[in-house]
């Protein structure tokens, strides 16, 4: 499973961006899907999953109520609404053939390489 991360860029706090996951080479349904961000100088962060058949959506404390996460047969999305500069990182989407999702790095599968977010007025 090969996955690209795509609609990042710059943006303003307050204004909203949707990340899109597109994976090729396999079947996205037979995996989860989970998002990751890593700030400057900070750990990697689990901040959203979503399980095989859409039925479980996780969201970390950092970004509950703000991001939604959804998915089609071959794509996964993470609507960010009301950016704040603290929301600056490198987005990565993984997969795991796990049924459950889950928010922990080592139990990916298959990664993308990222697309950059930074929020600055």
């Amino acid at each position: 499973l090969q996955l690209v991360e795509s609609g990042g860029g710059l943006v303003q706090p307050g204004e909203s961006l949707r990340l899109s996951c597109a994976a090729s080479g396999a079947t996205l349904s037979d995996y989860s899907v989970s998002w990751f961000r890593r700030a400057p100088g900070k750990e990697r962060e689990g901040i959203s999953c979503i399980s095989r058949n859409g039925a479980i959506k996780k969201y970390s404390d950092s970004v509950k109520g703000r991001l939604t996460i959804s998915r089609d047969s071959t794509n996964s999305y993470l609507q960010m609404n009301s950016v704040d500069p603290e929301d600056t990182a490198i987005y990565y989407c993984g997969a795991s053939l796990d049924w459950r999702c889950e928010l922990q790095p080592a139990l990916m599968d298959s990664w993308g390489r990222g697309t950059q977010v930074a929020v600055f007025s």
